[in-house]
């Protein structure tokens, strides 16, 4: 039998798969959607929330100027950003992707558990598994779940599906959508108990409540409209 996830199980979802954060080069800071929201609202659209910079008609000429300078600062949070941007070839860099995991390796040196996460993906994708794993776990010490749920993924991928729930169901416990739901499958593949799963669910519900905001849902369902009218 099947359980339900919870009333906001698509909110959760939508939460989980929309960025949640907007990153501001003029301070180098990661700002909460949520935040970001309400500081529009209160009037200041074109605004930095942190260090109140004018963002209006700003470049991306400009905005990658902004970061090189916060790169060679050795800003954890910038240099992973812009090895992000290589790795993609965005805002009007050249794709570059020897470039990009030498930055987020420079990050990782200086604490970022979000190049880790990169550089997990990265290996994953090139087939170095031990490497991605090794990735994988720093991130998820650091507190990155998906980076965990990803660490249950390559387990089930393994066949060790005990390994694989126990990094679910903490994934889970601390909010990702995506390790909630593979721990459903588990359930109905007779893979983890009822008892378990449903301990699992309470914790997932209580730390979805405790990440919504009515400012941080507004923020995701503009987003949404955003990007679909693009």
């Amino acid at each position: 039998m099947s359980v339900p996830i919870h009333d906001y199980a698509e909110a959760n979802e939508e939460l989980a798969n929309k960025g949640t954060a907007n990153y501001y080069s003029c301070c180098g800071k990661s700002i909460c959607g949520g935040c970001v929201h309400s500081f529009r609202e209160s009037g200041n659209d074109e605004k930095c929330p942190f260090c109140k910079a004018d963002r209006n008609g700003i470049t991306d000429e400009e905005i990658v100027e902004e970061m090189m300078k916060r790169v060679e600062a050795n800003d954890a949070v910038s240099i992973c950003k812009v090895a992000n941007d290589y790795y993609h070839g965005a805002i009007g860099l050249l794709q570059d992707q020897a470039k990009a995991i030498k930055l987020w390796k420079q990050a990782v040196k200086l604490g970022s558990s979000k190049s880790h996460f990169h550089l997990g993906i990265m290996y994953h994708e090139g087939g170095d598994l031990k490497k991605s794993k090794f990735h994988y776990e720093a991130a998820a010490m650091a507190g990155k779940e998906v980076a965990r749920f990803n660490l249950g993924c390559m387990e089930s991928q393994s066949g060790n599906m005990e390994r694989a729930v126990k990094h679910w169901a903490i994934a889970a416990s601390a909010g990702n959508y995506s390790a909630m739901h593979n721990l459903l499958i588990a359930l109905e593949d007779c893979d983890v108990s009822r008892e378990s799963v449903d301990s699992t669910l309470a914790e997932y519900n209580a730390s979805c409540a405790e990440m919504r905001s009515e400012a941080r849902d507004a923020f995701i369902q503009l987003s949404i409209v955003r990007n679909g009218a693009s």
